[in-house]
C-alpha cells in the first residue's frame, strides 16, 4: 500500500480546501508513491514521535497538528522543528497533518469530543460559506436519468441524509451545428429544436472538477451546455465548532465533574457558574475564543474550549459557563479517531495509536 492511497482517503474524509487560511495541511514530507510499512498516528509530530515511528518499523506519521507551519529557510537544527524534520527526511518517514481541515468536517474532531461526553442532536456551531456550487445543465429527455446517476456518483446532488437530490424541468432546446460539427441529434446547417430537460444539482466545490468529467461523459452532446454559480448557502456539514445536548439535565457541579472524568482532565478552568441545569453544550477542539458568540446565540449552557486568556473570561458577561480544559486535553482524542477512521477502511494496514504524551504543558497537582 503507498502513502497516496492513505492520503487520498483523508483527502475524501476532511478535503484539505476545508482547512483555515493560515494552516498546511497535507503531505509535509515524503513521496506518494512510497510504500508503507506501516503507521503511527499522532496529535503533535516532534522528535520523540519520529523516534517512536522508527521503533515501531513506521515510515509514516500521521498527525493533527503540521510540524511545519511557516516555510523553513534552513535546516541546521537549531530548534524542535528543525530537529524533527530533519530526524524524519534522514529515516525516510514521511509526515501527513490534518488539522483544521479535519476540525471542520461533521465527523471530525469536534464530533469525536461531542461523543466522548455523549451528546446527542448535533450539528456544526458555525457552519462555512462559499463551499456549495450549483450546476445547471440540459439533456435530451431520453439521457436525462443516465446524467443524473453519473452526476451523484461523482459526488453532486447530497444534502445532509439525502442523496440524488437534483431539480429538473422540461423545455425546448435549440441549436444549429455547422459543417465542423458531429451532432447527436440533428444536421450541419439546420436549426434543430430538441425537448430537453434542465438539470441542477448542488455539489461541494472542491469535487468540480470530477462532477463535470462525470456529467461530460454521460452526457449525449459534442458541446455540453452548462453554467456553474458559487452559493451564499451555509454548508451544513463543514465548519467550526458543534452544539449538542446531554441526554439528562445536570447542576453545573454535576457537569464539571462529568466533565472532567469523561475527557480525562487533570483541571479545569471556567468562569462562575450561573445557578442553572445544564443540558446544551457548545464545543471546539483547540482554540475556539472565536465562537464564544456563536455558543451564547445558541442558547448553550456551557461552551467547551481551550486557549482562553484572562481578559477573554469576562466576555462570558454571565451569559455562559467557558470551560478551558486545555488545548491537548480537548483533542487528544484525535488519534483514536483517526485509528477509527483508517481501521475501518483499510483491513490490513499496520496502525498504531502513539504511546507519547506530547502535550507541552504539565500541571503541579501536589497537595
Amino acid at each position: 500500500m503507498t502513502i497516496r492511497e492513505i492520503v487520498q482517503y483523508l483527502e475524501q474524509t476532511a478535503p484539505v480546501s476545508y482547512q483555515e487560511s493560515y494552516d498546511n495541511s497535507g503531505l509535509i514530507i515524503g513521496n506518494l508513491s512510497q510504500e508503507i510499512t506501516g503507521v503511527l498516528l499522532t496529535l503533535d509530530c516532534i522528535k520523540s514521535i519520529v523516534d517512536e515511528a522508527i521503533s515501531k518499523k513506521c515510515n509514516f506519521i500521521i498527525a493533527h497538528h503540521p510540524i511545519i507551519f511557516s516555510g523553513l529557510k534552513k535546516l541546521i537544527g537549531k530548534n524542535y522543528v528543525e530537529r524533527t524534520v530533519i530526524e524524519a527526511i534522514k529515516n525516510d518517514i514521511a509526515i501527513y497533518a490534518i488539522h483544521t481541515n479535519l476540525d471542520n468536517v461533521l465527523n471530525g474532531v469536534n464530533a469525536k469530543i461531542a461523543q466522548k461526553i455523549g451528546l446527542t442532536h448535533t450539528k456544526v456551531l458555525l457552519p462555512k460559506k462559499n463551499l456549495l456550487k450549483k450546476l445547471t445543465t440540459f439533456v435530451p429527455v431520453n439521457d436525462a436519468d443516465k446524467v443524473l446517476n453519473a452526476l451523484s456518483a461523482a459526488g453532486a446532488g447530497n444534502i445532509g441524509n439525502y442523496s440524488n437530490c437534483s431539480f429538473t424541468v422540461v423545455g425546448e432546446g435549440t441549436f444549429q451545428p455547422n459543417e465542423k460539427a458531429s451532432p447527436h441529434i440533428g444536421e450541419a446547417g439546420k436549426l434543430e429544436k430538441v425537448q430537453e430537460m434542465r438539470i441542477e444539482v448542488i455539489l461541494p466545490a472542491h469535487l468540480e472538477s470530477q462532477v463535470l468529467n462525470a456529467m461530460r461523459k454521460a452526457h449525449p452532446y459534442e458541446e455540453v451546455a452548462y453554467y456553474l454559480h458559487l452559493l451564499e448557502n451555509e454548508n451544513q456539514e463543514v465548519g467550526s465548532g458543534m452544539i449538542g445536548n446531554l441526554p439528562e439535565s445536570m447542576s453545573e457541579q454535576e457537569f464539571l465533574k462529568y466533565l472532567k472524568e469523561k475527557m480525562q482532565l487533570t483541571c479545569i478552568r471556567h468562569t462562575q457558574l450561573l445557578g442553572k441545569k445544564v443540558k446544551k453544550i457548545a464545543v471546539c477542539g483547540g482554540a475556539g475564543g472565536f465562537l464564544l458568540r456563536n455558543a451564547i446565540a445558541s442558547g448553550a449552557d456551557f461552551f467547551i474550549t481551550s486557549d482562553y486568556k484572562y481578559h477573554e473570561f469576562f466576555d462570558a458577561d454571565g451569559q455562559i459557563v467557558i470551560a478551558d480544559i486545555g488545548h491537548y486535553e480537548s483533542e487528544q482524542f484525535t488519534k483514536e479517531l483517526l485509528a477509527e477512521l483508517l481501521a475501518k477502511k483499510f483491513e490490513n494496514l499496520t496502525l498504531y495509536v502513539s504511546e507519547t504524551n506530547t502535550n507541552p504543558i504539565t500541571y503541579f497537582t501536589e497537595t
